[in-house]
């Protein structure tokens, strides 16, 4: 079996968000999807180790963003290898919140939806959380970010927690924030593109 066929399926990239008891939590997925439309409601796919996931099933309602296609990759770096559990995503930010009190960062964004969470399905090594949209804003009428643009205009990588994660079988990896550079070699002036680190934090695969 092929594994990089998935990658012919197309994704955004979006940030769901939550706060429960005076703690806020976001993550960057890529698996937002509508599923029906009277009433409407939306999907979601997040690790079970997730602590967004923790908190969207406290709050009981969450928070879902459509990042633009320029959005600046430090806002998806912040929010795609940083865990809510140490971080505190929200304090250099400008954010907004919804009207279920959950937070959602205003800037790079084209929609966001709120939504109260409806029913779960546990499929493996994550959960997917339905939720019925009860608030939705269009933000700008800019192209959104795909999935396909973020790897190839980006130079992005793949959290590890991310269900479309494939583990990489050559190249090097950056050991502070994950990204892995497929390249048989690495310049020694060689740059993280997404933390910025450069090519002594690198492991080779």
């Amino acid at each position: 079996m092929d594994s990089k066929a998935l990658r012919k399926i197309s994704y955004g990239v979006f940030i769901v968000s939550a706060a429960a008891n005076e703690h806020k939590a976001g993550c960057v997925i890529n698996t937002l999807e509508q599923v029906t439309s009277s009433p409407m409601k939306l999907s979601i796919a997040l690790n079970k180790n997730n602590d967004t996931l923790r908190v969207i099933k406290e709050a009981g309602t969450f928070s879902a963003v459509v990042l633009k296609e320029e959005v600046e990759l430090e806002l998806i770096k912040l929010f795609g290898f940083f865990s809510s559990r140490d971080t505190n995503k929200f304090e250099t930010i400008p954010y907004q919140q919804d009207k279920y009190n959950n937070p959602y960062p205003v800037e790079g964004i084209v929609a966001q939806f709120s939504c109260k969470l409806c029913d779960t399905l546990d499929v493996g090594s994550h959960i997917i959380c339905i939720g019925e949209v009860t608030d939705a804003n269009l933000i700008s009428d800019d192209p959104p970010l795909t999935y396909a643009d973020y790897h190839l205009k980006k130079g992005g990588s793949t959290p590890k927690n991310a269900p479309s994660y494939q583990e990489a079988t050559m190249g090097y990896q950056c050991t502070v924030c994950g990204y892995i550079e497929e390249s048989e070699n690495l310049p020694d002036d060689f740059i993280c593109p997404v933390c910025g680190k450069d090519a002594s934090y690198f492991r080779k695969l």
